[in-house]
Parts: structure tokens; sequence; C-alpha cells
């Protein structure tokens, strides 16, 4: 019954490990990140609702969540983070808002160009005249519905 037990005990376990890899890397995969794993291009996602700016993180005060690094501008914004990082991940794994609303697609964002809504972060596209927080004002509701949508799908 002991030898059952501990076989049991290690499936339960081996099979816990391989799920929290493979949402480790799926994460990864869905969300905006380089090379190395950092999110936003190095900005802190607690200073956007802190300070109601984008303000570039340290190094030294970074914090891997899921397989995805945030840097902060201090240990304190680090600490907030840490307790909730639900309430401080950009949406749509930090790709472009209006991109995902419009085409369903993942751009590339502009970490200066934000919007806080409903008490989350959106990040959008602005490069070569075409700031597409402008479009996304023009029609919030319905690019915010279909975003949504359209993040659900990537991520089945």
């Amino acid at each position: 019954m002991k030898k059952l037990f501990t076989i049991l005990l290690f499936s339960v376990i081996t099979v816990g490990i391989a799920s929290a890899q493979d949402q480790t890397g799926l994460r990864k995969k869905q969300y905006n990140i380089d090379k190395s794993g950092l999110a936003i291009k190095g900005y802190d996602p607690v200073s956007y609702f802190t300070t109601q700016k984008a303000i570039e993180g340290k190094s030294e005060f970074s914090l891997t969540e899921q397989g995805v690094t945030y840097h902060f501008a201090s240990a304190q914004n680090r600490d907030l983070f840490k307790g909730e990082p639900a309430k401080y991940e950009p949406q749509y794994g930090g790709w472009c808002a209006y991109a995902m609303g419009a085409t369903g697609e993942k751009v590339d964002v502009d970490p200066g160009t934000f919007k806080l809504l409903d008490g989350k972060l959106y990040l959008f596209y602005n490069a070569f005249f075409n700031n597409t927080k402008k479009t996304w004002n023009k029609d919030e509701k319905n690019l915010k519905t279909k975003a949504d949508a359209n993040w659900t799908k990537i991520n089945r």
C-alpha cells in the first residue's frame, strides 16, 4: 500500500510540474517579449498605475512571472507586482490593443503609448506617423470587445 501511495504521489507531482512547464512555455509564446523573456521592453508595469507615466525599469529590480520577466523602477514596485501580477500585466500579452481588436494580429508596441481603462493597462503601436491609440479612442468599445474575443481565440 505504501509503495502504491508513493507511485501515485510521484505521478501527481510529475504531472503538476509538466503542466506548469507547459503553462510557462505557452505564456512565452503568447506574450510580447524579447529573446531573453523581457516584457514591455524593460518598462515598469506598475509605474503606469502609480505615476500614470511609462518609466523604464532597472534590471536590479526584476521579477519573472511564469516565464515573462519584468523590470521595475524600484523594489517597492516589484513587490506590488509580486502581490498581484494580474493587476499590473498589460492586456493582450503586451501586444497592441488596437491591432488585436482590428485584425486579431500581434503587433509590437511603443511602451510610451498606453491607456489605463477599468484598472487595466493597454499598450499601442506608435511609429511612422501611426498612433493606433488615437484610432482606438474613436471606437474603443467595439475594438475592446473584438480584442477580448480575438485574444481568447489566440489562447485556446
